[in-house]
């Protein structure tokens, strides 16, 4: 790692970071240490950095905010890629262009002070702006597929391309870019309409009030757990199982939403993945139906 670490700092790749406790970089506050942590200063550097990583055949992961990533408690023997410097952002008239590192919800407050309509629903999503666009995010019967015009992209070549958003696939809480992981959102272009800011503002305020009551915000998660079955939301599911407030070690099934795991007691990795599989058993065992994580685990393997 040594070797690696030298190469990185020879390129002059950016912020370069050792032995990171992964706890900072997910919403879980769970993880062990991350042997390297890189923050690229732009898109050549990015590919400088991919290069050295493959040519020494040094695992990594590109990742955002960290709001849907379940770590394992396991040391990350490689290198975590973080996009912060990608946090361009340019409004002409309904057009908004804006990197991928870009915190989703500033993006929404950000736009909806201009009078722009589109992304009143991700004012709560705690995201960056490509990670959102990895999982088609999306709330209140609307998400990213609604907004994305298009994606620059870096391919599974290391070359920069354009994808629109007929091409990415776009459906719920999933995209191209979930099939195609060595593909990197650097930017996104969103079309937006007028509104009316002050009816904007109303919407998001009572939303706001609506999660601060029925959302267990002032713990650590990832926000939901399970995508909705078609029929039935899958926090109901949970509910109805009686499984509200079921704890292992640290973890627990929120009470204020089944559809939230929560780190209420310095959980580790494996209560919550324990947690998991305990919920998808005991639904499964009552309505026969197999629950699908929203969440991804990173470094079990």
């Amino acid at each position: 790692m040594g070797e690696v670490i030298k190469l990185l700092k020879k390129e002059k790749i950016g912020k370069i970071l050792l032995n990171e406790s992964i706890k900072k970089y997910n919403t879980y506050k769970i993880g062990g240490i991350a042997r390297i942590v890189v923050f690229p200063k732009n898109t050549d550097k990015l590919i400088k950095t991919i290069k050295i990583l493959n040519d020494t055949k040094t695992k990594y992961k590109i990742i955002g905010k960290g709001s849907n990533l379940i770590f394992s408690d396991k040391d990350y023997d490689g290198c975590l890629i973080k996009l912060d410097e990608f946090n361009n952002l340019e409004i002409d008239d309904t057009i908004v262009k804006v990197g991928a590192g870009y915190s989703l919800m500033k993006l929404a407050n950000e736009v909806t002070k201009k009078g722009l309509s589109g992304l009143e629903f991700a004012t709560g999503i705690p995201g960056s702006v490509g990670g959102a666009v990895f999982m088609n995010a999306g709330a209140y019967k609307s998400d990213m597929g609604y907004v994305v015009s298009e994606v620059k992209l870096l391919d599974d070549k290391l070359k920069v391309i354009t994808m629109y958003n007929s091409e990415l696939d776009f459906h719920y809480r999933t995209s191209f870019l979930q099939k195609h992981p060595k593909y990197i959102c650097l930017e996104v272009t969103m079309v937006l309409q007028p509104g009316d800011k002050k009816e904007m503002l109303e919407i998001i305020d009572d939303r706001r009030r609506r999660r601060l009551l029925t959302q267990p915000l002032e713990y650590p998660s990832a926000g939901s757990v399970f995508r909705n079955p078609i029929d039935v939301p899958a926090g109901k599911l949970i509910e109805d199982a009686g499984l509200k407030g079921k704890t292992i070690g640290g973890a627990m099934v929120s009470r204020k939403h089944a559809n939230f795991i929560i780190n209420y007691n310095n959980a580790s990795s494996n209560d919550i993945y324990n947690l998991i599989n305990l919920v998808k058993n005991e639904i499964y065992k009552k309505d026969k139906i197999k629950l699908k994580e929203e969440q991804e685990f990173v470094n079990w393997e």
